[in-house]
């Protein structure tokens, strides 16, 4: 078995998501792109149609109270990247993804918390003027990860 797969790995959620059914839609897509495993920060995920594979109970999934909580429980070896719309962050186009990473996104209206953005090793965004949907968002990140394997 090649190493490096063994070694690669990543998990995706949201941050004080808005929208139970983008909850739902981000999971399927996690599930079938290869997502370690998903989780939340704030507000917790309920069931949802729009999750039809039933992601929620096919993969790990964790809830953290608070930030701290989850940033204090990263994966070891694993660096956060931040998904938000700022000058600090690069292009999604030239980023290179970490082996092992989680990436982390903002409800739609607020974004990510300020100790969030700060706290990121990484920050990505869109070339995009305005923000997206936080399913398809998280889902553009998964699928660039796929076709621009990560390096070391």
């Amino acid at each position: 078995m090649n190493d490096n797969l063994v070694n690669e790995f990543f998990g995706i959620g949201i941050q004080n998501g808005k929208t139970p059914e983008n909850l739902g839609a981000l999971w399927r897509t996690a599930q079938n792109l290869g997502a370690s495993f998903i989780f939340t920060i704030g507000n917790r995920y309920a069931k949802q149609a729009s999750d039809t594979h039933n992601a929620v109970k096919s993969m790990p999934y964790f809830h953290y109270d608070n930030f701290d909580d989850f940033f204090n429980n990263l994966p070891k070896g694993a660096r956060l990247v931040g998904v938000e719309l700022t000058d600090k962050a690069v292009a999604l186009e030239t980023f290179h993804h970490p082996r092992r990473c989680v990436y982390l996104l903002g409800a739609e209206d607020n974004g990510l918390t300020n100790e969030a953005i700060e706290k990121s090793h990484f920050l990505v965004k869109f070339n995009s003027q305005l923000s997206l949907n936080v399913a398809i968002a998280g889902s553009i990140v998964m699928y660039d990860r796929g076709i621009n394997k990560p390096r070391s």
